[in-house]
This record gives structure tokens, sequence and C-alpha cells, in this order.
């Protein structure tokens, strides 16, 4: 696997940007220079995030999601081993 991660990535399993191998190694996600761990998606080309809408669900029991403009910067993180 490359040491640069994916442009647009989905922690969902059904979406077309699910990349599970990367998702295991441990994606980290710099919102506007802030770090977020509530990223349900991105794309870095674009500028987007899509974070949780609350405990609001849709009516197939997804969670409602935000997409929000800005610059995105993910990164892997690293891995301690014991």
């Amino acid at each position: 696997m490359s040491e640069t991660p994916p442009d647009h990535l989905a922690i969902n399993p059904q979406s077309p940007f699910h990349d599970a191998a990367a998702l295991e190694r441990g994606i980290g996600v710099r919102f506007n220079g802030i770090e977020r761990d509530d990223v349900e998606e991105y794309s870095v080309t674009e500028g987007w995030i899509r974070v949780q809408a609350g405990k609001s669900r849709d009516r197939r029991g997804n969670p409602m999601t935000l997409k929000i403009k800005g610059t995105v910067e993910p990164y892997f993180l690293e891995l301690k081993n014991a």
C-alpha cells in the first residue's frame, strides 16, 4: 500500500469509495487545520467532508450527514506496536 491516503474515502461498506485496507491501517483527517474524528466520508480534490448530523436517521436507518466544504488533509495514523 502506498504512503499516501486515498483521495476519496468512505467508512460505509456499501459506498464505492470504501477501502477496507486503508481503514484498517487507520486514517486521520485534518479539516481546516483541526483534527476531526467524526468524519464519515471525505474528498480531498473536491474539498469536503461528510459528518453525522446528530442522532437523526433516514428512512432506511442510515445516519443523516452534512457536507462541509474546506481544506481536507488525510494522513495515516501511526500504529504503536505493543
